[in-house]
C-alpha cells in the first residue's frame, strides 16, 4: 500500500514597529540596555557589535555581547553570552523576553539583526526547558523593530530534549 505524502506549512506572525518610540516603555528600556551591551562588545576583527538583553520572569535583566577571538570559532555571540549567564546565575528563572541589537560603526544599520543558527538553537532550549514562549525583539541602531511572540518563530522545526528520550 502506497502512503500519501503530506505538506506542512508553517507561518509566523511578527509585529513591525517603525521605531523605538512606538514600543512599550518596558521594552524601550530593554532595547537601551541591549544597545549599551553592544557598545561594550569585544569585536576588533569584524567591528560588528551585537548586544542582547534578557528579561527574566523575576524581573532581573541580564546582558551579553559578542566576544570575538583571533581564532574565530573561539568567540561567542551576544545571545548565547547572555543566555548562558542567565542560566548560570538564575537557573530556575524562565526567560520572559530578549532584545537583540547591533551597532556597525562603519555604517549605522537600519535593518534589525537576527540570531545565527547556533544562537537560535541555544535560545529555544530555554523556551523548551520552561515550556513558556520567550518574546524576541530584533532591533538595529535606528529604524524598524521586529517583535516575535516566541523563539520558535525563528526555528519552527527545532531539535530538543524530546528527541533524546
Amino acid at each position: 500500500m502506497r502512503k500519501t505524502m503530506k505538506f506542512i506549512k508553517e507561518t509566523i506572525e511578527a509585529i513591525v514597529y517603525a521605531d523605538q518610540a512606538e514600543l512599550p516603555e518596558s521594552v524601550q528600556r530593554l532595547v537601551e540596555t541591549a544597545i549599551q551591551a553592544a557598545k561594550n562588545a569585544y569585536s576588533p576583527y569584524s567591528r560588528f557589535k551585537v548586544g542582547a538583553a534578557i528579561e527574566l520572569e523575576n524581573g532581573e535583566v541580564v546582558t551579553g555581547n559578542n566576544q570575538e577571538n583571533a581564532a574565530y570559532p573561539s568567540g561567542l555571540c551576544a545571545e548565547r553570552t547572555a543566555a548562558f549567564y542567565a542560566a548560570a546565575h538564575y537557573p530556575g528563572q524562565p526567560f520572559k523576553r530578549i532584545v537583540i541589537t547591533s551597532i556597525n560603526p562603519a555604517q549605522p544599520s537600519e535593518k534589525p539583526v537576527t540570531p545565527c543558527g547556533a544562537c537560535r538553537q541555544a535560545l529555544i532550549e530555554y523556551e523548551q526547558k520552561f515550556n513558556v514562549p520567550v518574546e524576541i525583539w530584533l532591533a538595529a541602531e535606528k529604524g524598524e523593530i521586529i517583535h516575535l511572540k516566541s523563539i520558535r518563530d525563528l526555528l519552527p522545526f527545532s531539535f530538543g530534549a524530546t528527541y533524546l528520550k
